[in-house]
């Protein structure tokens, strides 16, 4: 684990969402940083792909889970 230095107004931000999504302010921008890279990675894939990628690599059945 290590510190990550960021100004103050993305910190607001971050901490903000992180009580929307209920998660830690850590988690989020940790879940922030994930989404970004696997973005940056793979350019050609929208937010919800990317979710439905991951959604897969961890075998969550979501079509259970939506009732389709």
């Amino acid at each position: 684990m290590g510190i990550v230095k960021i100004n103050d107004e993305l910190h607001e931000e971050v901490r903000k969402a992180s009580s929307v999504m209920v998660r830690s302010i850590n988690a989020q921008a940790e879940f922030w940083m994930k989404v970004g890279m696997l973005a940056e990675a793979n350019p050609n894939l929208s937010f919800n792909d990317i979710m439905r990628e991951q959604m897969k690599h961890a075998a969550v059945e979501t079509r259970t889970l939506a009732g389709v």
